[in-house]
């Protein structure tokens, strides 16, 4: 048992959450309170009303996500905006989000995380938001071939391959979520790879023009690492449980 504000003060400080710049609607940090005590903290990539009344059925009082509850700005709490607040009311149930903080973090960010299980080595970083670059750029010393059983290790079946690329690429970039805003940015980094999770169809003629290998992972996917890091982290900190909350999203 330990108090709420211990545990948002612990996350703000792990996640560098007052350092990373981030869009409006993120509001990074603790977005709703319980009644003041944790006792088992949950993480989970979306904030939403499956994800929190799945938190509350498993016992969790402290939910970490990634996409937090204020994306479309201000609306009426009427409907499902209603029955969101009456489940985490009635469920004494604190969120928690960490958007951007949770993607560039060094250690328990999505990309650095992802690179890790990936056996991708850190070499840098790109695409500055604000401030910080929140895209990461590694070396893979192996083949094209031996890099899509990596994914295929960590996402299963659930990514799509665009091989335009070197059949041994040395460089690769890595930008979980939408990588959208990054792609045409890949080939200023020396790499001709890109790993990231969700993209538009006109990428795929991006990605035969510009020459790149692109593997799309799910937007979903591709962003669990770094919730779960921070969650156990927290839990072993303060000496609590911790439990992913998972949704099975494919997109």
């Amino acid at each position: 048992m330990t108090d709420l504000s211990q545990i948002a003060q612990f996350c703000d400080q792990r996640a560098n959450v007052q350092e990373v710049k981030d869009f409006d609607g993120a509001l990074n940090g603790l977005q709703f309170a319980n009644d003041g005590v944790v006792t088992k903290i949950g993480a989970a990539v979306d904030a939403g009303l499956v994800p929190f009344q799945k938190a509350i059925e498993a016992k969790i009082d402290f939910l970490i996500v990634h996409h937090g509850m204020f994306w479309q700005g201000a609306r009426p709490v009427v409907g499902s905006e209603h029955a969101k607040v009456k489940a985490l009311v009635e469920g004494n149930l604190a969120v928690y989000s960490c958007h951007l903080p949770l993607d560039a973090h060094p250690e328990i960010g999505n990309n650095a995380l992802l690179a890790k299980k990936l056996g991708i080595v850190h070499e840098g970083s790109f695409l500055p938001y604000q401030g910080t670059d929140i895209g990461f750029v590694g070396s893979w010393q192996s083949t094209r071939a031996d890099l899509r059983a990596a994914l295929k290790s960590v996402f299963g079946q659930r990514f799509s391959a665009m091989e335009f690329g070197s059949s041994a690429p040395r460089r690769v970039c890595l930008l979980t979520g939408s990588g959208a805003s990054a792609i045409e940015h890949v080939k200023e980094t020396g790499a001709d790879t890109f790993i990231t999770g969700e993209l538009r169809q006109h990428h795929y003629n991006q990605a035969q023009e510009l020459g790149l290998n692109v593997y799309a992972c799910g937007h979903y996917a591709s962003e669990t690492f770094g919730v779960c890091a921070l969650a156990a982290e927290a839990a072993k900190t303060f000496g609590l449980k911790w439990e992913f909350i998972k949704t099975d999203c494919p997109l």
